[in-house]
């Protein structure tokens, strides 16, 4: 009989392979939103000459940390320009290469790249959301930012849902906004949320605690700023795409960011895809990710 274990890791590791087979693809144009090297993004046109196209913000994965950055995602930038879509893809900082991270709080027993810089990592995701309308009218004429989706993969579906949802940030938050952001909705891919649980699971080696500064008394005080299950309800259509065969992000995330969302008393679309990992809902040559282009499109249009 065969081990479904191994089945699966095999799976896993071809799904993997897979998505990071695609030649990045260069952007149209970039733009800086900031004068640090990482506040950059890239622009992608329509690719079917469309003229006030929708436009999707995307934010990338990678728990945070600086080996990874927005290259991975051009593949998937760039099948949704080949569908109609004006997209931004978005750089911002995360944490530092070495174990040792550039914050005076030590990250005790780290091993490896720190996840994410507290708070230049949510610093750069709110000034690159508010400086996008006036870079996207600037660089990229044929996007509408009145039509707006944020949306993100892994560590950067959880950027995509805060952004989503800083009006709703507690009071004195530097990046509370006085009301919801003009955005068509959200789209969270593999979303990496729920702090609380993420670290009980051990998603990702500790990211969510390291991201909050690394220790245990500064994880719950900044929790409530940062984590967007603890930003209900929003009053920004959401929705989340997850694959059920996900272990690097699972799904009960997903589904308990869903259930935190209509205890709050609001709907969460929810769609889990069978026998499906972390990275065919970001991999053109995959099914999973005609359906995530399918998800923005009912928010965009």
């Amino acid at each position: 009989m065969p081990d479904p274990d191994k089945s699966g890791a095999t799976r896993e590791e071809a799904e993997e392979a897979s998505a990071f087979s695609h030649p990045a693809v260069p952007p149209d144009v970039s733009a800086a939103y900031g004068d640090h090297p990482d506040q950059v993004v890239d622009f992608y046109a329509p690719r079917d000459g469309s003229t006030a196209a929708p436009l999707v913000v995307v934010l990338h994965g990678g728990a945070w940390r600086g080996p990874y950055d927005r290259q991975y995602l051009t593949p998937f930038c760039d099948f949704l320009a080949r569908r109609g879509f004006a997209v931004a893809n978005v750089e911002y900082r995360r944490g530092s290469s070495s174990p040792v991270p550039h914050q005076s709080v030590p990250h005790q027993g780290v091993e490896g790249p720190v996840a994410g810089r507290w708070p230049e990592t949510f610093d750069d995701v709110a000034t690159a959301l508010d400086a996008m309308p006036a870079l996207a009218r600037e660089h990229l004429p044929s996007a509408d930012p009145r039509r707006t989706v944020v949306t993100g993969h892994s560590a950067g579906g959880q950027l995509a849902l805060w952004a989503g949802a800083r009006h709703v940030l507690p009071e004195g938050a530097p990046w509370r906004t006085p009301d919801s952001a003009a955005l068509r909705g959200v789209v969270a891919i593999a979303p990496l949320v729920g702090f609380a649980l993420a670290e009980e699971l051990g998603v990702c080696g500790g990211a969510c605690v390291q991201l909050l500064g690394g220790m245990r008394e500064l994880f719950d005080e900044r929790r409530p700023y940062a984590d967007p299950v603890e930003l209900l309800p929003t009053g920004v259509a959401t929705t989340v795409v997850q694959g059920r065969a996900d272990t690097t992000v699972p799904f009960e995330l997903a589904e308990a960011y869903a259930d935190a969302a209509a205890k709050a008393g609001e709907v969460v679309g929810v769609t889990l895809l069978e026998e499906v990992g972390h990275f065919p809902v970001i991999d053109p040559a995959a099914d999973a990710c005609a359906v995530v282009a399918e998800e923005i499109a009912q928010l965009a249009w």
